[in-house]
């Protein structure tokens, strides 16, 4: 077995030295359109982050076991050597790709990558916010496995991923050099990613490289500001109910589907699907609520003033979904 450091361990104190720096330059520099920290939601990033440690080392269990079995059975070897490490590196970083856009177009997968998107911050303690279902991101990586890539050298290549998103987590670094934008994932593509405006919904997947983006059609650039969350927000630091709040709606939805299509569709198709008849009832509805009755004339303090508008805030936000479930701002992964 290949004798690689833990990455994520060793990581540990630059994590929290520069988490301590990036709230202090907060204090000595505020920034008024910046997310910025909150107490409740920064502690719920850290809790998030720690069970994720625990529930991950029990899904490891039996994937490292099927990993094994798999890695036995196949013919081929990948040796672990100064030159094969960076192509490890980059064929896992492809795979990611696509485990993390699967996790975003698929609900029972974005089920569980919501954790990470759950957070209206966006600073470095969000790329703690890490799942505790990860038991759903396995699959992608068997072609590495059947390829010959030994099991451990994958849990390294994918560490070293993790690791790298952590400082992409912030809105205190700008833009870079554009030949660095052009190929790497930076704090301005992630920004995006973890945005809730729909021309930013479902963008940016990479992990270390922002360039499988740019061949996959995926990539969109940082233009306005970003609104940080999901298109509709679960209000809560429970961290129980962050890890599991899709998979409780998931079942909700699958009691009231009224037929076997439609239940698939809720688990199997991209988050906030719903059958276009229904969808089309509930928006049809208010409509109906707020026609006067045939014949009734409205009172005269009904009448709205000339010129009156609207509230700003009623109209709904762009990229909100109209069956009312979340969906995470993505415009890569992480994670």
């Amino acid at each position: 077995m290949p004798n690689l450091p833990d990455v994520v361990l060793w990581s540990i104190p630059a994590f929290v030295l520069l988490t301590v720096i990036e709230v202090i330059s907060y204090r000595l520099h505020p920034d008024e359109d910046a997310a910025g920290y909150e107490a409740k939601d920064a502690a719920t990033s850290v809790g998030m982050g720690l069970g994720s440690l625990v529930f991950d080392f029990l899904w490891k269990i039996p994937i490292v076991a099927l990993y094994t079995a798999i890695y036995e059975l196949t013919p081929l070897r990948v040796p672990v050597l100064w030159w094969t490490v960076p192509l490890m590196l980059l064929a896992q970083d492809f795979f990611y790709y696509w485990s993390h856009r699967g996790h975003h177009v698929v609900r029972i997968l974005w089920a569980c990558h919501v954790v990470h998107h759950s957070s209206r911050k966006f600073n470095l303690t969000t790329a703690l916010r890490q799942p505790w279902t990860t038991w759903t991101v396995w699959p992608f990586y068997v072609p590495l496995i059947a390829l010959g890539v030994h099991p451990a050298a994958l849990a390294f290549c994918s560490s070293a991923n993790l690791v790298y998103q952590f400082w992409i987590h912030t809105e205190r670094i700008g833009k870079l050099h554009p030949a660095f934008e052009f190929v790497f994932n930076t704090p301005s593509h992630h920004r995006v990613h973890h945005a809730s405006q729909g021309g930013y919904l479902d963008r940016n997947f990479g992990g270390i490289l922002i360039v499988w983006d740019r061949l996959f059609g995926s990539f969109v650039a940082e233009t306005e500001r970003p609104v940080y969350g999901l298109t509709k927000n679960i209000g809560t630091y429970n961290p129980l109910r962050v890890a599991t709040h899709e998979y409780v709606a998931i079942a909700k939805d699958l009691r009231a589907a009224r037929s076997w299509s439609e239940r698939a569709g809720r688990v199997f198709r991209g988050p906030g699907w719903g059958p276009a008849a229904r969808r089309a009832a509930a928006e049809e509805k208010p409509a109906a609520e707020e026609k006067p009755a045939v014949g009734k004339k409205p009172a005269v303090g009904d009448k709205p003033a000339v010129g009156d508008k609207p509230a700003v805030g009623d109209k709904p936000a762009v990229g909100e979904n109209p069956a009312g479930e979340e969906k995470a701002a993505v415009t890569e992964t992480a994670a």
